[in-house]
């Protein structure tokens, strides 16, 4: 007589499409208050981006009004964004940022 267990399944029987997190991109925007230099200590440190990068993004928001900081799943982009503006906040800036689908 044949065991036969309706339950069991094979790996062949199910099939589950693994999907990326949807990820967003964190924006910095332009003001007139908050330094070049402050832009820069936020994207190095909060972003890890080296120097260079750091100052491509900083002269893109500044000439731009708006630059992407860097592209993450939706809580590490909500992360990133309390930590700019609770510096911001530290050291008396205006600093805003935002995320957006990608």
């Amino acid at each position: 007589m044949t065991d036969v267990n309706p339950h069991h399944e094979t790996v062949s029987d199910v099939t589950e499409e693994v999907q990326r997190p949807r990820q967003y991109k964190v924006l910095l925007h332009n003001d007139h208050y908050t330094t070049m230099e402050f832009v820069v200590e936020v994207l190095e440190n909060v972003f890890r981006r080296s120097p260079a990068e750091a100052i491509r993004i900083m002269l893109e928001v500044h000439h731009n009004e708006v630059g992407i900081a860097g592209v993450y799943p939706a809580q590490i982009a909500e992360t990133k964004i309390a930590t700019v503006q609770d510096l911001a906040e530290a050291n008396g800036f205006p600093l805003k940022c935002s995320m957006e689908p990608e």
